[in-house]
C-alpha cells in the first residue's frame, strides 16, 4: 500500500496553500481535489479582495495558477474523491484514507480543507444563472451591484448581516423571509428595519429567477395567499447557509452541532494526533478566500511540527 507523508484532502485555497508550505518543507504532499476540484471559488467569477491582484482574477484562473504554485515545489495533485478515512488515534499511528471507494492509502498526516458548500434553493432559474447575478456570498460579489437593486434570501444572523452590508452599496435591498418571523438575533432584527433601503417580505419564496444570460428579476410567491409578483433586481443573493463537508469524518472528528471540525485553541489540530483541519470547513466566521490560505499555512506548519516532535522529520 502507498504510504505518503502528508494527505491533503481538498483542493480549494486552503488545501493548496497548505501543499506550498508543505512541499517547501519536504513532506511530498499529495492533494485530491474531491468533487470541485478548485474547491468553491471556481464558482466565483470575479475574486477582488484577494491581496496581491491589483486588477482582480478570477476566481478558476487563481486556482490554476495555485496549484501550479503547489506543483512547483513538488506536491502530487490527484484527481479523486476521498470516500472513506480510518484515523489512528495514537500520536505516530497511521493513517488510511480510500480513494473513489477503490484505491486504499496510508498516511502519517492529514490535512482536511474539503471546504463547505452554499446551500442553494434548487431552482433550474437560480442554478442557471449562478454566476450571472445569483450569489450565495454578498461580501465576495456585493460590490458588483453597486448603485443596483438587488434581493436577498434567507432569515437568519447571516442573511440579516448581509443585507445590512448589501444596503450599504445598492440602492434597494428586498429581503425573502419564508416564515412570518426571522429567525435572526434580536439585534440584527433591528438592524435590518432600522435600515431604510431594505424592505422585508415575510411569508415570501422565490418562484423564479427572471432573466436568461443574467439576472433581470424575481418572481415571488406569498406562500399564506398564493399571491405572485415580480420586483426587477440584478444581484439575487442566497443566504440560507451553508453545509461543511464533514460526513466522511463523522465519529472520529470532534465537530460543532452544524458539522464544522473543532480545532485546538488557534491551532488547526484536530482531536485525532496528525489530523488537521483547515479553511472553510473549521471556519464558519469568515469564510474567505485569505482566511483558508491563511489556516492551510497553518495546517502545514502544525503537521511538520508535528512529524519533527516524533523524530520522524
Amino acid at each position: 500500500m502507498e504510504r505518503i507523508k502528508c494527505l491533503i484532502i481538498g483542493s480549494g485555497p486552503a488545501g493548496y496553500t497548505a501543499a506550498i508550505y508543505a512541499a517547501r518543507a519536504d513532506l511530498k504532499p499529495v492533494v485530491y481535489t474531491g468533487m470541485e476540484p478548485g474547491g468553491q471559488l471556481t464558482t466565483t467569477t470575479e475574486v477582488d479582495n484577494f491581496p496581491g491582484y491589483p486588477k482582480g482574477v478570477d476566481g478558476p484562473s487563481m486556482m490554476v495558477e495555485l496549484q501550479q504554485q503547489a506543483e512547483r515545489f513538488g506536491t502530487e495533485v490527484r484527481i479523486g474523491h476521498v470516500t472513506e478515512v480510518n484515523l489512528s488515534n495514537e500520536a505516530g499511528g497511521i493513517h488510511t484514507a480510500v480513494v473513489d471507494g477503490a484505491t486504499k492509502i496510508e498516511a502519517e498526516t492529514v490535512i482536511i480543507s474539503t471546504g463547505a458548500s452554499a446551500k442553494y434553493l434548487g431552482l433550474p432559474s437560480e442554478q442557471r444563472l449562478r454566476g450571472g447575478g445569483v450569489s450565495a456570498c454578498a461580501v465576495c460579489d456585493g460590490f458588483f451591484y453597486k448603485g443596483q437593486e438587488v434581493a436577498i434570501v434567507g432569515a437568519g444572523d447571516t442573511a440579516a448581516e448581509e443585507a445590512t452590508y448589501l444596503a450599504n452599496i445598492c440602492t434597494k435591498v428586498t429581503m425573502l423571509v419564508r416564515r412570518d418571523v426571522m429567525r435572526a438575533s434580536k439585534a440584527m432584527q433591528h438592524r435590518v428595519n432600522n435600515t431604510p433601503n431594505i424592505e422585508v417580505l415575510y411569508n415570501t419564496e422565490v418562484d423564479e429567477v427572471l432573466g436568461e444570460q443574467v439576472v433581470e428579476g424575481l418572481r415571488m410567491k406569498n406562500n399564506q395567499t398564493n399571491a405572485v409578483s415580480e420586483i426587477p433586481i440584478t444581484g439575487l443573493f442566497i443566504a440560507i447557509g451553508h453545509q461543511p463537508n464533514t460526513a466522511i469524518f463523522k465519529g472520529q472528528i470532534d465537530m460543532d452541532d452544524a458539522g464544522y471540525i473543532v480545532t485546538e485553541g488557534k491551532s488547526t489540530k484536530t482531536n485525532r494526533p496528525g489530523v488537521f483541519a483547515s479553511g472553510d470547513v473549521q471556519d464558519k466566521e469568515y469564510r474567505q478566500a485569505v482566511t483558508a490560505a491563511g489556516t492551510g499555512c497553518m495546517a502545514a506548519l502544525d503537521a511538520e511540527r508535528y512529524l519533527g516532535s516524533l523524530g520522524a522529520h
